[in-house]
């Protein structure tokens, strides 16, 4: 049970509504999280507007679902692990991809290198080095990719940080946490 409130269709107030439809619209679901979210409608569309503006960006689906997976694994997230192996199975990548990615890496030689930055940078605060930065870039990864794996990481940690501050369902086909966190 979610240590803090899930905001239901039944009880949402007509902002909140909008907001669901809204995320229905798009995803075809009403993920539990963004009922965590709906709690505070600022939040949630503060957070839906960063989600839309990041996926405007030019890294590829697959890798932001990489990032996505270590970090929520890295987090001991076991929401954030079981949705975004949902997601990221339906963004094509494999089985073997999804358990490379949660242990930090790739068989994506590119990917992984943007997995091993965003790891960094979430396990550092940001204070990662700058042969690492340079590392992405030697990769391929230009000033706009850097900045919006840094973006990737932000917004994964904070959804990292509420599914485990909130203890929501997973609502998603669960998956089990690689190491006891």
């Amino acid at each position: 049970m979610s240590r803090i409130n899930v905001v239901e269709r039944e009880s949402a107030t007509q902002e909140q509504s909008e907001l669901f439809d809204a995320i229905v619209g798009q995803l075809g679901m009403l993920p539990n999280f963004l009922k965590v979210f709906a709690n505070s409608p600022s939040a949630l569309k503060a957070f839906l507007g960063l989600h839309s503006i990041a996926n405007e960006g030019s890294l590829d689906t697959a890798t932001k679902e990489r990032i996505a997976l270590a970090l929520a694994e890295q987090n001991a997230c076991e929401y954030c692990v079981s949705a975004h192996t949902a997601i990221g199975s339906k963004a094509g990548l494999s089985g073997a991809e999804i358990e490379a990615n949660r242990a930090g890496s790739s068989h994506d030689a590119k990917a992984a290198v943007a997995v091993k930055f965003a790891k960094s940078l979430a396990e550092n605060n940001g204070e990662v080095t700058t042969s690492e930065i340079l590392e992405a870039r030697k990769a391929g990864y230009s000033e706009s990719d850097i900045v919006e794996i840094i973006t990737h990481v932000g917004m994964n940690v904070l959804t990292n940080i509420l599914g485990k501050a909130s203890r929501v369902e997973i609502d998603f086909p669960k998956v089990s946490l690689q190491k006891a966190s």
